[in-house]
C-alpha cells in the first residue's frame, strides 16, 4: 500500500484535508481547512481542492493518492444524491471532475463511508466484531455500515423518515444550534433517531462522529439504548483519513491489476 496519501473531506459548512500516514492512520503534519463556497457548487468545490491539495505538497514530484469524500452517494464515482450541498451534484461524474481538476486519479466516496472505514481500521471500532453503524452528527446525520471490517457501501440511513419527518430535519447538529436546543432536548430526538436505527440493523456497535462528537460525555450518557454506542476516536479527522486511505488501497490494487 501507498505509505502516504492526501485525505479531503467536503462538507456543507468546510472542506478539511490532510496528509495521512496510511499504514497508522496518523496525519502528518497540519488539518487544512476552508468554508464550503457558497451554494456549494461542483466546480468552486473543485477549485477549493485543487487549492487544499496544492497546499499539502502534491505535485507531479510527488504524486500523491488522493481521496474525496462527499455528503453524497457515490456510485462508481458519480454522485447520486446531494445533501447540503448543491443539486447541480446530481447525476455528476464527481471521480471526473476531481480527476480533470487535479490532473491525476482520485478515489471518491460517501464521507460517512470514509469516516466508518477509518474507525474501523483505526478507531472506536478497530477492535470490534460484527455489524459496526458510524453515526455521524453534523450539518446533517449520516451512517455507514462496517461487518467484520468490510465497508457495506451507500448506507445511506442519515434520512430515515420517523412518523412522515426525515429525522436529519429534527436531530442533526445544525437543528440543535438553529433552535438552541439544550443537550437534554437534543438527546430526546437523538433518542428517537438511534432507537428507530437500532431496530432496523440490530448493529453491535454504534460509534457516532462528527466535531461534536468531542463533547461526547454532554449527550451518549443520556441515551438509553440495547447497543453500545461510543464517540469516535479519530473525531474530525475520521473523514479525510478513510478517505486517504481508501485512496491508497485503491492506487495499490489498480497497480496490482495492471502488473
Amino acid at each position: 500500500m501507498q505509505a502516504q496519501a492526501i485525505g479531503v473531506d467536503v462538507g456543507g459548512t468546510g472542506i478539511k484535508a490532510g496528509l495521512v500516514e496510511v499504514d497508522t492512520g496518523v496525519r502528518l503534519g497540519e488539518q487544512l481547512h476552508v468554508p464550503t463556497p457558497t451554494g456549494a457548487e461542483p466546480e468552486a468545490i473543485a477549485a477549493e481542492v485543487r487549492a487544499l491539495v496544492a497546499r499539502l505538497g502534491f505535485s507531479d514530484a510527488y504524486p500523491r493518492p488522493v481521496g474525496v469524500c462527499l455528503p453524497s452517494i457515490v456510485a462508481g464515482g458519480r454522485a447520486l444524491s446531494a445533501s447540503n450541498i448543491s443539486a447541480d451534484w446530481l447525476g455528476l461524474d464527481a471521480r471526473m471532475l476531481f480527476q480533470q481538476a487535479l490532473g491525476t486519479p482520485v478515489h471518491v466516496l460517501n464521507d460517512a463511508d470514509a469516516a466508518g472505514v477509518a474507525e474501523a481500521a483505526f478507531g472506536a471500532a478497530r477492535t470490534s466484531s460484527g455489524l459496526v453503524m458510524l453515526v455521524t452528527l453534523g450539518t446533517g446525520l449520516g451512517t455507514a455500515m462496517v461487518h467484520d471490517g468490510v465497508l457495506v457501501p451507500n448506507c445511506e440511513l442519515g434520512h430515515l423518515e420517523i412518523n412522515g419527518v426525515d429525522w436529519e430535519t429534527r436531530a442533526s447538529v445544525a437543528v440543535k444550534e438553529w433552535e438552541t436546543l439544550t443537550w437534554e432536548q437534543w438527546a430526546d430526538r437523538l433518542q428517537v433517531y438511534f432507537t428507530h436505527l437500532e431496530a432496523l440493523t440490530t448493529p453491535d456497535l454504534f460509534v457516532v462522529g462528527g466535531a461534536i462528537s468531542a463533547a461526547a460525555d454532554s449527550f451518549l450518557p443520556l441515551l438509553d439504548l440495547r447497543t453500545p454506542i461510543v464517540p469516535a476516536v479519530l473525531g474530525n479527522d475520521a473523514g479525510l483519513t478513510g478517505a486517504a486511505l481508501l485512496a491508497a488501497r485503491s492506487r495499490t490494487h489498480a497497480g496490482s491489476v495492471a502488473r
